[in-house]
């Protein structure tokens, strides 16, 4: 393997790349350029020309629009091994969402137009490019439909479990985002949030110190986000 790929044992040819050749593995490789960012910092910035096919070596972002109003709407979270360009890669030229660090983060960046050109040569590699754009938008559009099922308990509940067993795979944790960001990803209110994880601090469901977060009772914030 050549030296460009040498990351981490290159999950970009494990997850996504397999399909292609060895030459056209090596002329991906060369091409790509790994790019760090800290907390607070764009990846993606809606409205941004798309340049770039982007995957997240490491870290956690989120991924958002921006409403008229100037309100964010948080669509999804993103963590290591995920494709965080997808979304809007082949549909228009400029991106309609963006993509904000919450966690410092590690990208693996390849020019659009070399991925493109390679679509239009390797009919298996177009391929597998359609079915994990598939996979992340089914993955968004899921994730909204659950939190729109639940009432405000299961919302918050659904979210403590998402990060626990989904990003952290642990019961204890450091919330990654505040209150507000919480209630943009699950469209209520700052104070219906913090209510919400108040009431759970009384029921001795979870413990909290500050960001911190000690899921105690794992069975019961289940039975919440399922019933509420």
């Amino acid at each position: 393997m050549d030296q460009e790929c040498s990351c981490e044992a290159c999950e970009l040819k494990e997850l996504f790349f397999k399909n292609v050749s060895s030459d056209q593995l090596s002329s991906l490789c060369g091409s790509r350029i790994e790019k760090k960012y800290s907390k607070g910092e764009y990846i993606i910035e809606e409205g941004r020309f798309i340049e770039e096919f982007i995957y997240l070596k490491s870290g956690l972002v989120k991924l958002f629009v921006t409403n008229t109003d100037g309100k964010e709407q948080i669509l999804s979270f993103a963590k290591p091994f995920d494709f965080v360009s997808l979304l809007s890669l082949f549909s228009k030229p400029h991106y309609s969402y963006s993509v904000m660090v919450i966690e410092d983060s590690t990208t693996c960046n390849i020019p659009i137009e070399h991925i493109k050109s390679l679509i239009l040569l390797n009919g298996t590699f177009a391929k597998s490019i359609i079915e994990k754009m598939n996979r992340v938008s089914d993955a968004v559009i899921h994730e909204s439909l659950e939190i729109r099922r639940r009432n405000l308990r299961g919302r918050i509940a659904y979210v403590l479990l998402h990060f626990s067993d989904n990003i952290y795979k642990s019961r204890e944790f450091e919330l990654p985002v505040n209150r507000k960001e919480i209630a943009e990803y699950i469209s209520m209110t700052t104070e219906n949030v913090i209510r919400a994880l108040t009431e759970f601090r009384k029921d001795g469901i979870i413990k909290i110190y500050g960001k911190f977060i000690e899921i105690l009772a794992y069975d019961k914030l289940v039975q919440i986000s399922e019933h509420g």
